[in-house]
């Protein structure tokens, strides 16, 4: 099977430079073939990705050309920016969820777009009023940074506060000075969005995170 398909696959890019012979074909023609398949027949990566393979093996093992460099005619892979929320749609979650706990989650991930287990960890001394800021420990790379506290957040966690009265982390589970579970965090955003009406979309921790970057 790959061998019939490493055939057809040189069969359409011999058809394609019909006016050079094999021995002619540069690395440079390869990568213009896959660029004009993915551009003009709207092929994806692992099309793109036969190809490359099926033109390295030809000019390895049965032409051998010091023009085509085999591993660099693999395509990158394509990064994909996270679905993100617009601001309607941020507004609209919040005040669609009823568990305040939920609704704090979320108005933190947003406001100061810090991590899901930034957030986890999150501990009450790490609030400052007075300053409006959030101090993360140990953050990424295991450095400490400062984070803005937007002051319409702050009345959203002061509710959560006198209802749940947390005891060391902001958002604790079900034993009291114990951090909440990251699933529980998760499931915490996918109920919230089930509630807006936004299941469909997959919207995550990150994709809030992310929507705060952009907003910003």
């Amino acid at each position: 099977m790959t061998i019939r398909n490493y055939m057809a696959e040189m069969r359409y890019i011999f058809a394609y430079y019909n006016h050079l012979n094999p021995e002619q074909l540069t690395q440079d023609h390869i990568a213009s073939y896959i660029n004009y398949i993915k551009k003009e027949h709207g092929v994806g990566r692992d099309k793109c990705r036969m190809t490359a393979q099926s033109c390295s093996f030809f000019f390895k093992h049965i032409l051998p050309s010091p023009y085509v460099v085999p591993h660099a005619l693999y395509p990158r892979k394509e990064f994909r920016l996270p679905e993100i929320l617009t601001q309607k749609q941020i507004s609209h979650v919040i005040q669609s969820t009823t568990n305040i706990k939920h609704k704090a989650i979320i108005a933190l991930f947003y406001g100061t777009g810090i991590r899901l287990s930034e957030l986890r960890f999150l501990e009450m001394k790490h609030i400052s009023r007075t300053d409006m800021q959030l101090k993360v420990v140990a953050g990424k790379g295991s450095r400490d940074r400062f984070t803005i506290l937007p002051a319409a957040v702050l009345p959203l966690l002061e509710a959560y506060y006198r209802v749940h009265k947390p005891k060391v982390f902001l958002f604790e589970g079900q034993t009291p000075g114990k951090a909440m579970n990251d699933r529980s965090i998760q499931h915490a955003i996918r109920m919230a969005m089930n509630q807006a009406g936004f299941e469909q979309y997959g919207f995550s921790a990150h994709s809030i995170r992310h929507s705060f970057a952009t907003h910003l």
